[in-house]
């Protein structure tokens, strides 16, 4: 492979995964990044010999500095070295697997360079899609996703003709508490919370998937990337998490992509798109899972989704009020400051009490909206 990529989020789930197929494909890493993480961060420096590594947290990069004293690799500090890593001039792909709407400024920034986007973070388009998508068409770059699911749907619409497309379909594992109801919700922990049936991922979206907000946040990010309407977009829990998602035809045919529950499939699906490669992943025996279920999914206890729905269906910056509400309110449930109940319950409230005069979709209204949001429910 002759791709030069930057890793945003280098320590975590998805960024781990992303430098395995790295590994395996021999992909030149130009940038890493992280927030705090700088043993990890500093062995994968010296396993791939990027060019820069750069360090949220100001103390961190310091200390990461001066543990990498001993070799050429640049060390940046701060934002501003995230958004050097973006654009750096040879990285032809960033990976975002940031976690949440800081993902935002990233992504706007490598496609103003002029960076093809592999995006693992959902909050980008959730938060920004109106100003992505116009970014991306005037740039030229391509963007390609990284969640199972919106790489699911992406790699079923190869082929498909203009205009064959009916909907989009959905798949959630339904998360910790799938079948639970609100009573026997209302004094969960946040260890079982953390608990994830069939993924292993980063705390934030483990509680996501838990509350089906995760879910939520998808239907938007499909609409952005698929442009397709809320009503063309059904949700389905499928436990096993073999079919990832799938699109129905016009003719009323569906069409699937199942593979084993590894985010390194879509990784390299989006790494070396249109090319199929062999993957670090093992196949999928069907004959051992040997049962597919699905259900619908519950909104009346898991409320979150349709909170998402009515924030899409309202358009404006209600998508990104939506995600801020409960990134904050995530927040204080690890925090064990609320209990899982009141997620939804501030996400909720934080849509419908939402009345700014200015909604159009612009950086900085978005910005101010997700600042002021988090700040009503962290310090009310």
């Amino acid at each position: 492979m002759t791709k030069a990529i930057s890793i945003l989020g280098s320590t975590g789930s998805i960024g781990v995964q992303t430098l395995d197929v790295a590994r395996m494909h021999h992909i030149k890493v130009i940038a890493l990044t992280a927030n705090k993480r700088i043993d990890v961060l500093e062995q994968q420096a010296r396993e791939f010999q990027p060019l820069m590594v750069a360090v949220l947290d100001q103390a961190a990069a310091l200390q990461l500095k001066a543990a990498l004293a001993d070799t050429d690799i640049a060390v940046y500090a701060g934002e501003e070295g995230i958004l050097a890593a973006a654009q750096h001039p040879q990285a032809d792909t960033v990976v975002n697997a940031i976690v949440g709407a800081a993902g935002l400024l990233p992504t706007m920034t490598a496609i103003h360079a002029g960076k093809n986007i592999a995006l693992a973070n959902k909050e980008t388009l959730v938060a920004g899609g109106a100003i992505v998508k116009a970014a991306v068409r005037q740039q030229g770059v391509s963007l390609y996703p990284v969640d199972s699911e919106h790489s699911a749907i992406f790699q079923c619409l190869q082929g498909c003709p203009a205009g064959a497309l009916k909907k989009v379909i959905l798949t959630a594992s339904g998360g910790s508490f799938y079948g639970k109801t609100k009573q026997e919700l209302r004094s969960v922990t946040v260890e079982q919370a953390l608990k994830h049936p069939n993924w292993n991922m980063g705390a934030k979206i483990t509680i996501d998937s838990a509350t089906l907000m995760n879910k939520g946040l998808e239907v938007i990010e499909a609409s952005w990337l698929f442009e397709v309407p809320d009503e063309k977009i059904d949700v389905l829990i499928h436990r096993e998490s073999i079919i990832h998602s799938m699109i129905q035809l016009q003719d009323n045919s569906v069409i699937a992509q199942l593979g084993v529950a590894d985010m390194r499939i879509p990784i390299q699906y989006a790494l070396t798109y249109p090319q199929r490669m062999p993957s670090p992943v093992k196949e999928l025996d069907l004959s051992a899972i040997a049962t597919l279920t699905f259900a619908k999914p519950d909104t009346d206890t898991f409320e979150c989704l349709a909170i998402c729905r009515e924030a899409l269906r309202r358009g404006g910056l209600w998508p990104t009020v939506a995600n801020a509400a409960n990134e904050a309110a995530v927040q204080l449930f690890l925090e064990g400051k609320i209990t899982f109940l009141q997620i939804p319950e501030l996400v909720g409230q934080a849509v419908g009490h939402w009345s700014d005069t200015d909604n159009t979709v612009t950086l900085e209204n978005i910005l101010a909206a997700d600042r002021d949001t988090r700040q009503r429910i962290l310090r009310p």
